[in-house]
Parts: structure tokens; C-alpha cells; sequence
């Protein structure tokens, strides 16, 4: 009877996996919002189940998802089928919400760079090439325009900043990657989590964010890499330089994370609004001053633990 309830189980969830597939393939509109929502039956069957039922859910899932969306389905399961089970065993385990997140961007990253690989080797569709490629098109329908217009010097002006932003951003692709990677994940969680628990599957709660404290060391990697682009000089378009400036960009993202959460910490001490926090956060992402004061208020508290000096002072 235990087996008989699982098989139903899990045939209702295979269903239910084949109708989120089957949109998010033919209706592509739809599908990007949708395919976050894909993990989310393996996660409810793998929260619930041991490993030989998951590998057993997962097989019948792939038979599935290539009968109905060949290929494409079938990537798309292997992609989102990993993350949910993932998650799923590891809420079973009642692991943190820390923990949940980092393996599954670690895994999701992981799978976004297999599916590039395969789609550029077996079915000539690079996306970088792609991206650069309407990117010059664009740039050569606004050259275009000027011509017609008489403006000849805003010509060279286009030029420069085409070149810019595509060496930019095969420049920082990986960091890009390792962002987007955990912006999915987070958003994934954000969306299935409330689903989930609904169900009966109990899920750790976040920390506070004013509480959070980055690990020290990673100031000490900032300053490493800083050191190396100053006194280095690496030469645009070695490693090194790709290296550097990937290591310099996701570094100063925990800084200025590091710098919200101390901002917070110092609002709730103060028992300010929490919506001027948000305002806070949301300017430091759009404004360049703000973003680079939040940078150094980051920096402070890790290295000068500036926190606690506070809330002693407080």
C-alpha cells in the first residue's frame, strides 16, 4: 500500500511536470515566467522520498520529457530535474537555507555551462556569438540612422561604444553566469518555497538580512585583486585580466551586500522604516555614488568591524 501511494505520487507529479514542460516548450511567452516553476515537483517528490525512488522519478521524467519536447524538453528536465531534487533531499535533511542555495546555484551554473557546450558543439547555437551578433546589428541600424540624419561624427562614437560593451561582456560572461546563476535559484525558491510548504514540507527560514556577516577573508581576496589590476597592469584579453576583473566585480557585489546589511542593521537599531532600507537598496543598484558608498560601508564593517563598534556605542 506504501508502494501504491508513492507510484500515484508520484504519477500525479509526473503530470503535472509534463503540462509546466509542455508550455514552457510551445508557449515560450509563458514558459520564461513558467520554467521556474519546473523544479518544483521534483522538489515536493525528492523532499519525501529516498534516493532510489528520486533516481527512479528522474528516469521516468526524462522518458517523458524527450516524448514531448524532444531535445529541448529533454535539457530543460535535466537542468531544472537536478536543481528540484537537490533541494528537495536537502530539505529533507532539514539543511539551511544558506546551504540550499549555494548547491543549487553551484549546480545550476554547472548546468547552464553544459547546455552551452552542448548547443555550441552539436547544434551550432552559441549565445554569446548570438547576443554579439544582434548587438552589431543594432549598432549598424543606428549608424544608418545618423548617416541619413548628416550626423557622420556620432558614427566613430557608436563604433567605440559597440566595441566596448561587446568586449565587456565576453569579459565578464562567467561573472555574469555565476550571478544570474544564483539570481534563478533565488527566485526559483522564492517562488516554490510558499508552494511547497503548503504541502506539509518544512523549510528553514531565512536569517535576518541586517544580521548577515560575510567571511573576512573576502576582504582580504578584494584587496589581492585590486593589488594585482594596479601594480600588475594585466593585459586586456589575457586570463589573467578576465581572471582579475570577474574576481573584482563579484567581490565588490559582497561588499555592497555586506554594506546593505549593516545599513539595515543600523535602521533597525534606530527603529527607522524598514521601506527607506528597501529605497536604500534600490538606489544602491541604479546610482553609482550610492552604490560606491554602500561599497565602502561594506568594507568597513568587514574589516574594522565597524557593526559591532555600534552597537557597543548604541
Amino acid at each position: 500500500m506504501r508502494n501504491a501511494g508513492k507510484l500515484t505520487e508520484g504519477a500525479i507529479l509526473l503530470a503535472a511536470f509534463t503540462v509546466l514542460l509542455l508550455i514552457t516548450v510551445y508557449v515560450p511567452l509563458i514558459g520564461s515566467i513558467l520554467n521556474f516553476v519546473l523544479p518544483l515537483p521534483f522538489m515536493m517528490f525528492a523532499a519525501k522520498n529516498n534516493i532510489r525512488f528520486i533516481v527512479a522519478f528522474f528516469i521516468a521524467a526524462a522518458i517523458i520529457s524527450f516524448l514531448a519536447g524532444s531535445f529541448i524538453g529533454l535539457g530543460l528536465m535535466l537542468l531544472y530535474s537536478v536543481i528540484g531534487s537537490v533541494i528537495g533531499y536537502l530539505l529533507q535533511k532539514n539543511r539551511s537555507r544558506t546551504v540550499i542555495l549555494i548547491s543549487s546555484s553551484l549546480l545550476f551554473m554547472a548546468g547552464l555551462v553544459i547546455m552551452y557546450v552542448v548547443s555550441a558543439s552539436f547544434f551550432q547555437l552559441d549565445i554569446i556569438h548570438e547576443f554579439t551578433q544582434a548587438y552589431k546589428e543594432s549598432a549598424e541600424m543606428s549608424k544608418e540612422l545618423f548617416r541619413s540624419m548628416g550626423q557622420e561624427s556620432q558614427i566613430e562614437q557608436v563604433n567605440k561604444q559597440t566595441e566596448l560593451l561587446i568586449n565587456t561582456f565576453q569579459t565578464l560572461a562567467p561573472s555574469l553566469l555565476i550571478i544570474g546563476s544564483i539570481a534563478s535559484v533565488f527566485v526559483i525558491q522564492w517562488i516554490c518555497f510558499p508552494i511547497i510548504k503548503r504541502f506539509g514540507i518544512k523549510v528553514q527560514p531565512w536569517g535576518s538580512f541586517r544580521n548577515l556577516s560575510l567571511p573576512r577573508s573576502l576582504l582580504w581576496y578584494y584587496l589581492i585583486a585590486i593589488g594585482i589590476k594596479i601594480l600588475g597592469h594585466p593585459a586586456e584579453g589575457t586570463y589573467l585580466y578576465t581572471a582579475v576583473l570577474n574576481a573584482l566585480y563579484i567581490l565588490e557585489l559582497f561588499m555592497v551586500m555586506q554594506g546593505l546589511s549593516l545599513i539595515f542593521f543600523i535602521f533597525h537599531q534606530r527603529s527607522v522604516a524598514k521601506g527607506l532600507g528597501v529605497l536604500v537598496a534600490i538606489l544602491a543598484f541604479i546610482i553609482p555614488p550610492v552604490h560606491y558608498i554602500i561599497m565602502l560601508l561594506g568594507i568597513t564593517d568587514l574589516g574594522f568591524n565597524f557593526r559591532k563598534r555600534f552597537d557597543q556605542n548604541g
